[in-house]
């Protein structure tokens, strides 16, 4: 399956989950901030996806995706800012974060925030490339 083929599924799965015309829904939209999904809209728009083209994806594997197996009190400090070491993480998984603006202030529960159309089309991209 190619990137582009998995966007084709993706797109329209985010779209009627979140009751969106698919014009409303680009590679770049973050999910939650932009788009307005709920943690209840993402188990919709997994859902979708895995009926759509069969990989599955579990709400839980959204945060080991972003997270990286970095431990939760090495990625975020005492007061939930997310570490150098976490910023590197997200980096990898979130090519478009400014990492230097955001060095000690983005807030753990602000990841998600970040997370866009393209990222959750890479993350299945990755997982179907397991499971084809």
């Amino acid at each position: 399956m190619t990137k582009e083929e998995i966007y084709g599924a993706v797109h329209p799965a985010v779209a009627e989950a979140l009751g969106l015309d698919e014009d409303e829904v680009t590679a770049d939209s973050t999910l939650m901030d932009e788009l307005g999904a709920e943690s209840i809209d993402l188990l919709d728009i997994l859902f979708r996806i895995e009926r759509s083209i069969g990989v599955k994806i579990q709400a839980a594997d959204l945060s080991e995706y972003v997270q990286g197996g970095i431990p939760d009190e090495e990625f975020g400090d005492a007061d939930d800012i997310i570490t150098t070491k976490g910023l590197a993480q997200l980096k990898k998984v979130m090519p478009q974060l400014d990492v230097e603006a955001l060095s000690g202030k983005l807030a753990a529960e602000n990841v998600m925030g970040h997370f866009t159309v393209d990222n959750l089309v890479t993350l299945v991209a990755e997982r179907a490339a397991v499971t084809v």
